[in-house]
């Protein structure tokens, strides 16, 4: 298999903003069609035209580790104020301090989006990730054509039938199975997507409708990790492990 990865910016001064990436595991003849479909996806990004875009196309090197999707929690939600709620009590109930919590908070709804996530250890809420710019990758991973067809076909009462929620769920799924990671919790950079998760393996994939008002155009991705955790060992995972995720 591949991994096809996409990232789009745009330079703005000195900073390169970034405007939109994504990324998946496929077979050989499914490549031509992936890059087409990632070249438009940033090309009509809410977050503005791109002036750089980089494509890239990896072999799999060795045998992809079978996991397990999620499973679904949706919640009803009606406000961005309501949804902060949701989520301290969910992280609170997990054990994670309201001290993590805040610092959790400070990335999500920062205007300088991160190109990756940042690791938050869950009690003192110490930032731990190398490079606080680029964050940490999620990468290498996706799911067979068999298996995206079973979740294309879930019950539409899910809403997971789409191709933003997909490639979330199957994120947090790898995500979830590290085992120095406790929970996570993403709220989409995209000013019109408002419905963002946490995500555990003890809650499953927790999907929060309004968890930002529209046109809010901050957003980012927050692991809460072990105060002993090794971040070497968590970045190895995340980034270079392969994974492909299946229905269970």
């Amino acid at each position: 298999m591949w991994n096809v990865r996409v990232r789009a910016s745009r330079k703005n001064g000195n900073l390169d903003l970034h405007i939109s990436g994504a990324e998946g595991l496929y077979e050989t003849d499914e490549l031509a069609g992936t890059a087409t479909a990632y070249i438009r996806r940033v090309l009509e990004h809410t977050r503005g035209i791109p002036d750089a875009i980089v494509l890239t196309f990896e072999e799999m090197q060795r045998k992809p580790a079978a996991v397990p999707l999620l499973q679904v929690r949706p919640v009803r939600n009606a406000s961005a104020d309501r949804a902060k709620t949701i989520i301290s009590e969910i992280l609170l109930d997990m054990g994670i301090t309201k001290r993590a919590v805040t610092a959790s908070s400070r990335v999500l709804t920062s205007l300088q989006v991160m190109r990756g996530a940042s690791l938050i250890t869950a009690k003192a809420g110490l930032r731990m990730e190398p490079d606080k710019k680029r964050g940490i990758r999620v990468s290498r991973l996706g799911m067979e054509r068999a298996e995206r067809k079973k979740l294309d076909l879930r019950p539409s009462k899910m809403q997971i039938n789409t191709e933003t929620v997909r490639e979330a769920l199957i994120l947090a799924s790898k995500a979830a199975t590290c085992p120095d990671i406790i929970a996570e919790v993403c709220i989409s950079d995209d000013p019109d997507y408002t419905t963002g998760y946490v995500a555990s393996r003890q809650t499953g994939y927790v999907r929060i409708p309004n968890i930002k008002k529209r046109g809010a155009m901050h957003g980012g991705r927050v692991f809460f990790i072990g105060e002993d955790a090794e971040v070497d060992r968590i970045i190895n995972y995340l980034e270079k492990k392969p994974v492909l995720l299946y229905n269970p």
